[in-house]
C-alpha cells in the first residue's frame, strides 16, 4: 500500500550501475518505457501480417480504419493534401502516446507520461522536427512567424518578441498539459482508494461504507481511460496545428 498519492510516480532504481559520473541505472521508468516499446513493435507486426482486409470489416480492421480516418480528417482540416505526406508521422505518435497512457493505466503499472521530463522530451523533439521542416521548405523565410505581414517598425517591435517567446513555449505547453492531466487523474484515483482503504478497517457496520468509494474509482476509472485517449488526441491536434504554421508559414 502507497503511503503518498505521489509516491506512485517514484522513479525507482532496479539495477544500479554507475560508470565515471554517469548513471546508467536501469530503472522502473526505462522497464516500462520498453515493455511499450515492445508492444507498439508487436501491435504493428500483428495489423501488417496476421490480417487481411475485407469489404465488410471485422473488429480490428474496423479499429484501424477508424484510426486511419480520425488522423487523416484531422491532416486534411489543418494542411489540406499537404498533410497526406505527414499521416505515418502523425499516426505513429497518436498511437505511441495512447498506448503508453493505456499500459500507466494497468495495475502495479508504471505511467511514463506523467513525468514531466518525458512528455517534454516528447514535445521538444516533435518541435525541433517541425523547425526542421520549416527551415526546409523556407530556409530564412520561416522567422517571418514571428512578425505578421503588413506590420509597421514601431508594432514589429512589440509584436516580435510577444510572438518569439510564445512560438518557443509551445512544447513546453504541449508537455505540460499531458503530464497535468495524467498525473492529476492517477493521483485523484490514489485519494480514493486510500479512502476506501481506511473505511475498511473501521469497526462495525461503518466499514461497508468503503464500497461507495470503490464504486467512485469504477467511474473514475472509466474517465482516466477516456482521459488517456483524449489527451493522446489533443496532442497530435495541437502537433498538426504547429506542423501546419510550419508548412504554410502563417
Amino acid at each position: 500500500m502507497l503511503l503518498t498519492p505521489l509516491e506512485q510516480f517514484q522513479t525507482l532504481s532496479i539495477f544500479s550501475f554507475k560508470l565515471f559520473f554517469f548513471d546508467f541505472s536501469i530503472t522502473n521508468v526505462i522497464i516500462i518505457g520498453l515493455i511499450t516499446f515492445i508492444l507498439f513493435y508487436l501491435l504493428l507486426k500483428f495489423s501488417q501480417k496476421k490480417f487481411s482486409f475485407f469489404f465488410i470489416p471485422h473488429q480490428w480492421q474496423f479499429l484501424l480504419e477508424l484510426n486511419y480516418d480520425i488522423i487523416y480528417s484531422l491532416l486534411y482540416d489543418n494542411l489540406n493534401k499537404k498533410g497526406e505526406k505527414f499521416f505515418p508521422f502523425i499516426a505513429l505518435i497518436f498511437l505511441f502516446i495512447t498506448l503508453i497512457n493505456l499500459v500507466g493505466l494497468v495495475p502495479y503499472s508504471f505511467t511514463i507520461t506523467s513525468h514531466l521530463v518525458i512528455t517534454l522530451s516528447i514535445s521538444f523533439s516533435i518541435f525541433i522536427g517541425i523547425n526542421i521542416i520549416c527551415f526546409t521548405l523556407y530556409k530564412w523565410q520561416m522567422f517571418s512567424l514571428f512578425l505578421p505581414s503588413n506590420t509597421s517598425i514601431g508594432l514589429g517591435l512589440l509584436l516580435v518578441p510577444i510572438d518569439f517567446i510564445s512560438y518557443f513555449f509551445k512544447p513546453i505547453s504541449l508537455g505540460v498539459r499531458l503530464f497535468a492531466n495524467l498525473m492529476a487523474g492517477h493521483t485523484l484515483l490514489k485519494v480514493i482508494v486510500g479512502f476506501a482503504w481506511s473505511l475498511l478497517f473501521l469497526e462495525n457496520l461503518i466499514s461497508f461504507l468503503h464500497l461507495i468509494p470503490l464504486f467512485l474509482i469504477i467511474l473514475l476509472f472509466g474517465l482516466e481511460l477516456g482521459v488517456a485517449l483524449i489527451q493522446a488526441y489533443v496532442f497530435i491536434i495541437l502537433t498538426c496545428i504547429y506542423l501546419n504554421d510550419s508548412v504554410n508559414l502563417h
